[in-house]
């Protein structure tokens, strides 16, 4: 293989169990798989969590679900995106719960279900402060909120056995995600006065999950904390033995090449050789989700050594500098990304993990390792 990602489904074990010891007897477990689980291979990924344990995955449409239903995974699946009426028959073929964020989606799915003689389970979703999708709940007009949730829980057809938010910045202001969480509890509280209650209610991703025991409810919904990495770096240690990055991205050097001072490297010239170099071409470019911000930026490991790339990254490969690496040559492995590496990257890059993870082109081939 040119280039390959490993998987390694070892570490993905020790953090699912590393996360289930900071809960609470009977707080459920919710594995998010959404966009090819972060970059790590939905399928795979999807049937560990379940013979981990997992009590539900999470996916964003129901491409995503059917996908994990094809591959064997038989746990519920929440789908946390909006689906379109044309695919409602496939939330009832393949048994996905269905977020539901305002009252005319939750009859359209009634009549849906009600055709096919059949019950959907729903999670309702309530916008407490990250003004994407849900209920939107103003402490001003909460209990006319609380009853258009009640009319959509009464909906035939429907069994609405969750209720949840997100919050929007959980790894950064205690305060603003105190104020979340209260929104929240006053809603529930809204609807059990209405006969209301939701056997499921959940708020916590990961950030929440680390920082937050008092959010965990009755499900967690951790995501990149799943995969080894950390939403922000003073959130590190709360976990107690730590995570495991569960992805490195590995490639085959194509050629080692001798290159004399003052020549120019890749597009643009953007680099010029200030002394007698050897360069490693290395087979991944921004076609492979590695980005060209990287260009003349980033290192990759070669024989442990930390090696510069140099010149612009290429749609297919890039050049990294060896000269002071004894013994490189074509076929030896170069480290792209491993826990380290990839956080690295993502400072350079002005972006998050969570980016680079799903940003690993589907022609990379997941390697997976266990043991």
């Amino acid at each position: 293989m040119r280039t390959w990602a490993e998987i390694d489904l070892s570490a993905l074990e020790h953090n699912y169990r590393t996360l289930r010891a900071m809960l609470a007897p009977g707080c459920r477990f919710l594995g998010l798989c959404k966009a090819n689980a972060y970059g790590h291979g939905a399928a795979v990924i999807g049937k560990k969590l379940e013979e981990l344990g997992a009590d539900m995955l999470a996916v964003a449409c129901i491409s995503e679900a059917e996908e994990l239903r094809r591959s064997g995974v038989s746990i519920p699946i929440l789908c946390l995106g909006e689906t379109p009426e044309a695919c409602f028959p496939l939330l009832l073929e393949y048994q996905v719960t269905q977020m539901v964020e305002d009252l005319e989606t939750g009859r359209r799915l009634s009549q849906a279900a009600q055709k096919a003689g059949k019950a959907l389970k729903i999670h309702v979703k309530l916008d407490t402060g990250m003004s994407r999708l849900g209920f939107f709940w103003d402490p001003e007009r909460g209990e006319e909120t609380a009853e258009e949730i009640a009319r959509l829980c009464r909906l035939p057809g429907l069994e609405a056995e969750g209720m949840f938010t997100h919050f929007a910045d959980a790894d950064g202001s205690e305060e603003y995600t105190m104020a979340q969480l209260t929104k929240f509890l006053d809603a529930r509280a809204a609807l059990e006065r209405r006969g209301i209650s939701f056997p499921i209610c959940h708020c916590a991703s990961s950030a929440a999950v680390l920082q937050y025991p008092c959010t965990h409810l009755d499900m967690v919904r951790p995501g990149l904390v799943l995969y080894g990495y950390y939403p922000a770096e003073e959130l590190r240690g709360l976990d107690g033995p730590g995570l495991a990055p569960v992805m490195a991205v590995k490639s085959r050097i194509s050629a080692v090449r001798a290159l004399p001072k003052g020549t120019c490297v890749s597009y643009g010239r953007t680099a010029r050789l200030e002394r007698d170099s050897l360069l490693a071409v290395v087979p991944i470019g921004y076609g492979d989700g590695y980005p060209r911000s990287l260009s003349n930026r980033m290192v990759m490991k070669i024989h442990g050594a930390e090696c510069p790339v140099v010149g612009r990254v290429c749609m297919d490969m890039c050049m990294v500098d060896v000269t002071d690496v004894p013994g490189v040559q074509a076929g030896d492995t170069a480290v792209v990304y491993d826990g380290p590496l990839l956080e690295r990257a993502a400072r350079l890059a002005g972006t998050i993990p969570y980016e680079l993870l799903c940003a690993v082109s589907p022609r990379v081939p997941r390697v997976y390792l266990e043991g």
